[in-house]
């Protein structure tokens, strides 16, 4: 249980959970998580029969790895010290857990078979944010749960020890469902019913939109596919289409694509461009970091695309755009360096300039991804 100030409910969470424990048999202990509570938590919690583990580190994700990391037992439960939790549930989880799963997660929305008592959750996060960014969570990484904030669940220390876990504030609870779900673990939902809030001396820890936006920012880098490959792909879908039509200076209906048509064309190649690099560098790091579990499929593209062959790529686009350039200079000294016929001109010189931009990008791109693969010892 992670603490910080809970004298109000510290004590009810602990008798709950030991008497649970031992009306079902199952040999364990209760573990408070202090994050540096002014009040009596400390004392309060010893005082009902809890081991109470300092946490210097401050935050959420912090205070549960400090108390994960100090239980002793091969299957840990965490749930919130506020008494919004029924650790009468317990045994449900640990049943699971015994069973074989790998991580159980605790469902309070109706859409799991789970159950809010009235007060006990904001109608924002009832009806909009939990099921919104629980079904974000099904859909980009395959996550089998109705609601992800849910913060009593069960695990093997086994899977815990394997997530090498980072984030120390509430995006704990998300990153320890999205990195178990690329994992392959086995994932189970067990329904459970959500209490008001028991605190009386202070508001709740969570805050609905900057919490709300850390969820979002950690799904988005969890998942540089939809970051940056995906908007990439489309602006060099949009920057080709642009060249198509802009080209050969066509006219469809009313409207004639020229060349400011193709330097908008170009900064869409070039944007989209980078951010397809920057998808396989960010891929490629948290890979190589422990953020993200192993991708075959990034294997497989450094095997196409090696440093030598992207050298080659960028070398022969940048010697392609710098003809194209000393075509255009030519063709300027041939008239005195005298006004040219811009229509005309810009045809070569844009092009040119993005290919020489494009074989720039490349090379460095390249150099860049190999010094990211390098192991350390």
């Amino acid at each position: 249980m992670p603490c910080l100030n809970e004298a109000d409910t510290v004590a009810t969470c602990v008798r709950k959970a030991r008497t649970a424990m031992e009306s079902a048999g199952i040999v364990g202990e209760v573990v408070v998580a202090d994050n540096g509570s002014s009040d009596d938590s400390i004392a309060i919690a010893r005082a009902a029969g809890a081991r109470v583990v300092p946490v210097a580190d401050k935050g959420y994700g912090a205070a549960l790895m400090g108390g994960i990391t100090a239980a002793r037992g091969r299957f840990v439960i965490m749930g919130d010290a506020d008494d919004s939790y029924d650790f009468s549930e317990v045994p449900k989880f640990v049943s699971r857990l015994r069973d074989g799963e790998d991580l159980v997660q605790g469902c309070r929305l109706a859409s799991g078979g789970g159950r809010v008592l009235p007060g006990a959750m904001p109608r924002l996060h009832r009806w909009l944010g939990n099921p919104l960014f629980s079904r974000v969570a099904r859909r980009w990484f395959r996550a089998p749960v109705h609601d992800i904030y849910c913060g009593l669940r069960g695990f093997t220390k086994t899977l815990y020890e394997g997530l090498d876990q980072r984030c120390t504030g509430m995006e704990f609870a998300t990153e320890m469902i999205i990195k178990a779900s690329l994992a392959g673990a086995r994932i189970g939902e067990v329904p459970i019913t959500l209490h008001p809030d028991g605190r009386k001396s202070h508001p709740p820890h969570l805050k609905t939109f900057r919490d709300g936006w850390r969820t979002l920012r950690f799904f988005l880098m969890c998942s540089p596919r939809r970051l940056f490959l995906l908007p990439g792909l489309v602006l060099i879908a949009l920057g080709i289409a642009g060249y198509t039509v802009a080209m050969p200076g066509m006219t469809i209906g009313r409207m004639t694509f020229d060349a400011h048509t193709l330097l908008f064309a170009s900064l869409a190649v070039i944007c989209g461009s980078q951010s397809v690099f920057f998808a396989a560098i960010a891929k490629t790091f948290a890979i190589t970091e422990g953020v993200l579990p192993h991708d075959p499929r990034v294997q497989r593209f450094s095997r196409l695309l090696t440093l030598e062959r992207g050298l080659l790529l960028g070398i022969a686009a940048g010697l392609v755009g710098g003809v194209m350039l000393l075509a255009a200079f030519s063709e300027w000294r041939a008239s005195g360096f005298g006004r040219l016929d811009y229509a005309a001109t810009m045809r070569v010189v844009v092009p040119g300039v993005t290919l020489a931009v494009l074989g720039y990008q490349m090379i460095l791109g390249c150099f860049f991804m190999s010094l990211l693969t390098m192991r350390r010892r």
